[in-house]
């Protein structure tokens, strides 16, 4: 977080990683950040099974929100979001209530489970003869039980012809992409064979850069005015261990450059300095 002493010192008039992505223009996409928004649309407009895997702070929750924004925009997509907090108690009577719930929140939702499941498969046929697909988003994916993960197949194989009329999009961490690997969870193949998985990679030099540009763009300022040259460079050897694993993702540079830039308004710095960040 910055503080008022920061962003008074380098003349900011708004947090550039505070409610940075309020609208389609504040999104980055790297290149795996595009190929899985790719995978996520396709998913949706032609049924199809995708997770999106990733690090805490990989821009998951970008991604979702991003593709729901598209399909609203588009109108022909209906999404279905289940709101159950904690995906791990998650079960495949929820979901069926919260089809039915978003896409018709005025019908009555059966009581028995074979009535319930009648009326989900007749709902979505009657609405995909109208013309709409479906999409299933769970976030926090990596949390959801294997039954529950079982089934979602089965909801995914209803189809009107050869059309299947729900896709599935599931975004979780890192476990989720480890949850549907069949050499360690061969009770889970016939999820695992049908699943494309998309996974977030961190960000390379050049999409750093394209990243902190952007952030401070959107506040209208120059990344060039802030930071001092060299600062990309050292980001990345800042956010990368020596074992080589890097953390260079869009929310580990935005709590670096913070805390970097609190100590260069701290000594009363112009610019915050690579050595600045190395000290962050």
């Amino acid at each position: 977080m910055l503080t008022p002493t920061t962003m008074k010192h380098f003349k900011l008039f708004r947090n550039p990683f505070l409610d940075d992505v309020q609208e389609d223009r504040d999104v980055f996409l790297s290149q795996s950040h595009r190929y899985a928004h790719a995978a996520m649309i396709d998913a949706a407009r032609n049924g199809g099974f995708v997770a999106v895997c990733g690090e805490c702070g990989a821009g998951k929750s970008v991604m979702r929100r991003k593709l729901i924004a598209d399909l609203n925009n588009e109108g022909d997509v209906r999404v279905i979001l289940p709101q159950t907090i904690d995906k791990g108690q998650l079960t495949s009577n929820h979901i069926l209530d919260a089809i039915i719930m978003d896409l018709d929140p005025d019908a009555p939702i059966r009581r028995t489970r074979e009535a319930k499941a009648r009326q989900v498969q007749r709902m979505l046929l009657d609405s995909s003869r109208a013309g709409m697909r479906h999409v299933l988003v769970i976030e926090e994916a990596h949390d959801l039980s294997v039954p529950t993960m079982k089934q979602l197949k089965r909801l995914w194989e209803i189809e009107d012809g050869y059309r299947k009329v729900l896709g599935i999009v599931l975004v979780g961490q890192q476990e989720l992409a480890a949850r549907l690997n069949r050499q360690t969870h061969p009770e889970m193949r016939e999820v695992i064979l049908r699943c494309l998985i998309a996974t977030l990679d961190p960000l390379s030099r050049d999409d750093c850069e394209g990243y902190v540009k952007l952030k401070f763009s959107r506040v209208g300022k120059d990344a060039g005015e802030v930071l001092a040259d060299g600062y990309v460079d050292a980001l990345m050897a800042r956010l990368t261990t020596r074992q080589g694993w890097s953390a260079v993702y869009p929310l580990y540079i935005n709590n670096l450059l913070a805390k970097a830039m609190n100590m260069a308004a701290q000594i009363g710095a112009p610019q915050v300095t690579p050595d600045i960040i190395e000290e962050a």
